[in-house]
């Protein structure tokens, strides 16, 4: 099981905008930020930590480089906050990779939707369950 994850992005606050906006549908709230001013030791200038309930499970930091985008899906427990969260990701500036609908491909309930964040990482909401 993964505890937690970070990825690098270009744009620090154009990120934190974006993930705070965009995973407020699935619950998720900024737990933790972490500067260097704050914790001389910090590896980069800034540190998100976003999750739910209380818990970070998904770190923000700012690259050093070039990012190489990737696919991260998160968990939600029903169609309509896979709906909800397309919305607010694409009010958030994300761009469409895939409305919100069935993948039977994956399986019979598999309901997801996908955006791709301001550097290109293709986020996804994801319902198992059927409606």
């Amino acid at each position: 099981m993964i505890d937690h994850m970070s990825i690098r992005v270009s744009d620090y606050e154009k990120s934190k905008a974006f993930y705070v906006s965009a995973l407020a549908p699935l619950g998720y709230v900024v737990v933790m930020e972490f500067h260097r001013t704050e914790i001389p030791s910090l590896p980069t200038a800034h540190v998100l930590g976003l999750g739910a309930g209380g818990k970070p499970d998904f770190w923000l930091s700012p690259a050093d480089g070039p990012v190489q985008p990737t696919h991260v899906a998160f968990r939600a427990d029903d169609r309509r906050t896979v709906d909800a969260f397309y919305e607010a990701a694409s009010a958030a500036g994300g761009k469409d990779n895939g409305k919100p609908g069935l993948r039977e491909m994956y399986h019979p309930s598999y309901y997801g939707a996908f955006v791709l964040d301001p550097d290109g990482y293709n986020i996804e909401a994801v319902c198992h369950t059927p409606e």
